[in-house]
Protein backbone atom coordinates (compact mmCIF):
# COMPACT_ATOMS: atom_id res chain seq x y z
CA UNK A 1 0.00 0.00 0.00
CA UNK A 2 1.27 3.28 -1.35
CA UNK A 3 0.37 5.44 1.98
CA UNK A 4 2.26 2.55 4.86
CA UNK A 5 5.71 3.41 3.00
CA UNK A 6 6.99 3.39 6.46
CA UNK A 7 10.08 5.84 5.53
CA UNK A 8 11.77 8.27 8.17
CA UNK A 9 11.89 11.56 6.01
CA UNK A 10 12.86 13.67 9.33
CA UNK A 11 16.33 14.98 8.40
CA UNK A 12 16.80 12.91 4.97
CA UNK A 13 16.35 14.78 1.93
CA UNK A 14 14.52 12.84 -0.87
CA UNK A 15 14.12 12.51 -4.50
CA UNK A 16 10.86 14.42 -5.87
CA UNK A 17 11.03 13.61 -9.65
CA UNK A 18 14.85 14.47 -10.65
CA UNK A 19 15.02 17.37 -8.19
CA UNK A 20 15.97 17.54 -4.54
CA UNK A 21 13.91 19.78 -2.35
CA UNK A 22 14.54 21.23 0.87
CA UNK A 23 10.87 20.59 2.29
CA UNK A 24 11.03 17.20 2.19
CA UNK A 25 13.12 17.17 5.21
CA UNK A 26 10.41 18.37 7.20
CA UNK A 27 7.46 16.04 6.22
CA UNK A 28 7.51 13.36 9.25
CA UNK A 29 5.95 9.76 9.83
CA UNK A 30 3.76 8.96 7.15
CA UNK A 31 0.22 8.41 8.81
CA UNK A 32 -0.47 5.02 8.97
CA UNK A 33 -3.32 2.56 10.50
CA UNK A 34 -6.29 0.16 9.46
CA UNK A 35 -8.05 3.25 8.85
CA UNK A 36 -6.06 3.81 6.20
CA UNK A 37 -6.92 0.46 4.62
CA UNK A 38 -10.80 0.89 4.68
CA UNK A 39 -9.98 4.23 3.05
CA UNK A 40 -8.54 2.73 -0.24
CA UNK A 41 -11.20 0.55 -0.19
CA UNK A 42 -13.78 3.43 -0.29
CA UNK A 43 -10.89 5.22 -2.85
CA UNK A 44 -10.95 2.29 -5.10
CA UNK A 45 -15.73 1.68 -5.55
CA UNK A 46 -16.34 5.48 -5.40
CA UNK A 47 -13.54 5.73 -7.34
CA UNK A 48 -14.66 3.26 -9.93
CA UNK A 49 -18.37 4.53 -10.50
CA UNK A 50 -17.27 8.66 -10.41
CA UNK A 51 -15.58 7.93 -12.98
CA UNK A 52 -17.78 6.15 -15.26
CA UNK A 53 -20.39 8.08 -14.19
CA UNK A 54 -18.11 11.49 -15.06
CA UNK A 55 -17.22 10.14 -18.47
CA UNK A 56 -19.78 11.72 -20.50
CA UNK A 57 -19.24 15.15 -18.37
CA UNK A 58 -15.55 14.58 -19.34
CA UNK A 59 -15.74 14.26 -22.70
CA UNK A 60 -18.54 16.80 -23.43
CA UNK A 61 -16.18 19.55 -21.46
CA UNK A 62 -13.16 18.30 -23.40
CA UNK A 63 -14.71 19.04 -26.46
CA UNK A 64 -15.69 22.77 -25.44
CA UNK A 65 -12.08 23.53 -23.73
CA UNK A 66 -10.93 22.49 -27.32
CA UNK A 67 -13.31 24.38 -29.57
CA UNK A 68 -13.09 27.96 -27.00
CA UNK A 69 -9.17 28.03 -26.49
CA UNK A 70 -5.78 27.04 -28.36
CA UNK A 71 -4.21 23.74 -26.45
CA UNK A 72 -4.73 20.40 -25.52
CA UNK A 73 -8.79 19.82 -23.73
CA UNK A 74 -6.78 17.52 -20.69
CA UNK A 75 -3.22 18.61 -19.50
CA UNK A 76 -0.88 16.88 -16.45
CA UNK A 77 1.11 18.67 -14.19
CA UNK A 78 3.40 17.71 -11.66
CA UNK A 79 2.40 17.87 -7.95
CA UNK A 80 3.74 16.82 -4.56
CA UNK A 81 2.12 13.45 -3.30
CA UNK A 82 2.34 11.34 -0.30
CA UNK A 83 6.56 11.23 2.08
CA UNK A 84 6.97 13.98 -1.22
CA UNK A 85 6.67 11.54 -3.57
CA UNK A 86 5.81 13.76 -7.37
CA UNK A 87 3.30 12.67 -9.45
CA UNK A 88 1.06 14.03 -12.36
CA UNK A 89 -2.17 15.37 -11.77
CA UNK A 90 -4.78 15.12 -14.58
CA UNK A 91 -6.94 17.60 -15.57
CA UNK A 92 -9.45 19.71 -17.75
CA UNK A 93 -7.49 22.68 -18.89
CA UNK A 94 -9.13 25.52 -17.17
CA UNK A 95 -6.56 28.44 -17.94
CA UNK A 96 -5.78 29.69 -21.30
CA UNK A 97 -2.46 27.81 -23.00
CA UNK A 98 0.76 28.64 -21.76
CA UNK A 99 -0.99 30.99 -19.34
CA UNK A 100 2.21 30.71 -16.93
CA UNK A 101 5.34 31.55 -19.30
CA UNK A 102 5.62 34.76 -17.78
CA UNK A 103 4.20 34.37 -13.92
CA UNK A 104 5.66 31.54 -13.09
CA UNK A 105 4.05 28.97 -10.98
CA UNK A 106 1.78 30.90 -8.66
CA UNK A 107 -0.83 30.92 -5.88
CA UNK A 108 -4.51 29.87 -7.78
CA UNK A 109 -6.84 33.14 -6.67
CA UNK A 110 -10.79 33.18 -6.81
CA UNK A 111 -10.39 35.77 -9.38
CA UNK A 112 -7.68 34.73 -11.96
CA UNK A 113 -7.25 36.39 -15.24
CA UNK A 114 -5.46 33.33 -16.28
CA UNK A 115 -8.84 31.13 -16.44
CA UNK A 116 -10.56 30.55 -19.35
CA UNK A 117 -14.79 31.85 -19.61
CA UNK A 118 -15.55 28.11 -19.89
CA UNK A 119 -13.08 27.22 -17.27
CA UNK A 120 -14.00 29.48 -14.65
CA UNK A 121 -17.39 27.43 -15.18
CA UNK A 122 -15.46 23.78 -14.73
CA UNK A 123 -14.00 25.40 -11.69
CA UNK A 124 -17.19 26.42 -9.87
CA UNK A 125 -18.68 23.19 -10.57
CA UNK A 126 -15.39 21.00 -10.12
CA UNK A 127 -15.67 19.19 -13.33
CA UNK A 128 -11.87 20.11 -13.74
CA UNK A 129 -10.88 17.87 -11.66
CA UNK A 130 -13.26 14.86 -12.33
CA UNK A 131 -10.26 13.04 -14.57
CA UNK A 132 -8.77 12.51 -11.30
CA UNK A 133 -10.67 10.20 -10.29
CA UNK A 134 -8.02 8.34 -12.65
CA UNK A 135 -5.36 10.00 -10.04
CA UNK A 136 -7.41 7.99 -6.86
CA UNK A 137 -7.67 4.48 -8.70
CA UNK A 138 -3.61 4.49 -9.58
CA UNK A 139 -3.44 5.72 -5.91
CA UNK A 140 -1.35 8.83 -6.58
CA UNK A 141 -4.47 10.31 -4.67
CA UNK A 142 -7.52 9.99 -3.03
CA UNK A 143 -10.64 11.03 -2.53
CA UNK A 144 -10.33 13.09 0.23
CA UNK A 145 -6.66 15.06 1.37
CA UNK A 146 -4.85 17.82 1.44
CA UNK A 147 -4.98 19.50 -1.99
CA UNK A 148 -1.53 19.01 -3.73
CA UNK A 149 0.51 21.50 -4.55
CA UNK A 150 3.27 21.66 -7.10
CA UNK A 151 6.77 21.67 -6.17
CA UNK A 152 8.28 24.94 -5.97
CA UNK A 153 5.44 26.18 -4.18
CA UNK A 154 5.51 23.91 -1.89
CA UNK A 155 9.28 24.51 -1.73
CA UNK A 156 8.14 28.73 -1.28
CA UNK A 157 5.71 28.17 1.18
CA UNK A 158 7.41 25.71 3.54
CA UNK A 159 10.17 28.38 3.98
CA UNK A 160 7.64 30.47 5.91
CA UNK A 161 5.29 27.94 7.16
CA UNK A 162 7.31 25.37 8.56
CA UNK A 163 4.48 22.77 8.90
CA UNK A 164 3.86 22.90 5.59
CA UNK A 165 5.36 19.80 4.99
CA UNK A 166 3.20 18.11 7.35
CA UNK A 167 0.90 18.02 4.68
CA UNK A 168 2.48 15.32 3.27
CA UNK A 169 2.00 12.70 5.33
CA UNK A 170 -0.88 11.45 4.03
CA UNK A 171 -1.86 10.77 0.56
CA UNK A 172 -3.25 13.94 -1.57
CA UNK A 173 -7.40 14.12 -2.45
CA UNK A 174 -9.81 15.60 -5.06
CA UNK A 175 -10.92 17.70 -2.15
CA UNK A 176 -10.21 18.30 1.41
CA UNK A 177 -11.15 20.29 4.42
CA UNK A 178 -9.48 23.12 3.28
CA UNK A 179 -11.81 23.17 0.06
CA UNK A 180 -14.91 23.20 2.10
CA UNK A 181 -13.65 25.61 4.57
CA UNK A 182 -12.19 28.29 2.10
CA UNK A 183 -10.38 26.70 -1.10
CA UNK A 184 -9.01 29.54 -3.00
CA UNK A 185 -10.51 32.21 -0.48
CA UNK A 186 -7.87 31.49 1.84
CA UNK A 187 -4.17 31.85 2.65
CA UNK A 188 -1.81 29.35 2.37
CA UNK A 189 -1.54 29.75 6.30
CA UNK A 190 -4.63 28.80 6.71
CA UNK A 191 -5.00 25.67 4.10
CA UNK A 192 -1.92 24.16 5.88
CA UNK A 193 -4.05 24.13 9.13
CA UNK A 194 -7.56 22.91 8.00
CA UNK A 195 -5.41 20.15 6.07
CA UNK A 196 -2.84 19.24 9.09
CA UNK A 197 -5.94 19.20 11.50
CA UNK A 198 -7.60 17.04 8.76
CA UNK A 199 -4.52 14.53 8.72
CA UNK A 200 -4.59 13.85 13.12
CA UNK A 201 -8.41 13.18 12.83
CA UNK A 202 -8.93 11.45 9.41
CA UNK A 203 -11.75 8.80 9.53
CA UNK A 204 -13.60 7.15 7.00
CA UNK A 205 -16.77 9.00 8.64
CA UNK A 206 -14.55 12.50 8.39
CA UNK A 207 -14.14 12.23 4.86
CA UNK A 208 -17.47 10.93 4.12
CA UNK A 209 -18.67 14.42 6.11
CA UNK A 210 -16.28 16.33 3.57
CA UNK A 211 -17.71 14.80 0.31
CA UNK A 212 -21.23 15.50 1.46
CA UNK A 213 -19.79 19.22 2.21
CA UNK A 214 -17.91 19.26 -1.17
CA UNK A 215 -20.93 18.01 -3.26
CA UNK A 216 -23.57 20.89 -1.40
CA UNK A 217 -20.85 23.58 -2.18
CA UNK A 218 -20.74 22.51 -6.16
CA UNK A 219 -24.46 22.42 -6.20
CA UNK A 220 -25.03 25.68 -4.92
CA UNK A 221 -22.52 27.11 -7.51
CA UNK A 222 -19.56 28.01 -4.84
CA UNK A 223 -17.29 25.16 -6.22
CA UNK A 224 -13.89 27.35 -7.21
CA UNK A 225 -12.21 26.46 -3.83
Amino acid sequence: MRQVEAVKNEGKLVEAGSRKYEFQKAIGEPISGRGLVFKRAFDLVVGIIGLIISMPLIFIFGLLVKITSKGPALYKQERVGVIGKTFKVIKLRSMYQDAELKTGAIWARKDDNRVTPIGRFMRKTRIDELPQFWNVLKGDMSLVGPRPERPMLTEKFSVNIPEFPQRLRITPGITGYAQVNGGYDITPKQKCKFDNYYIEHYSLWFDVRILVATIKIICTGDGAR
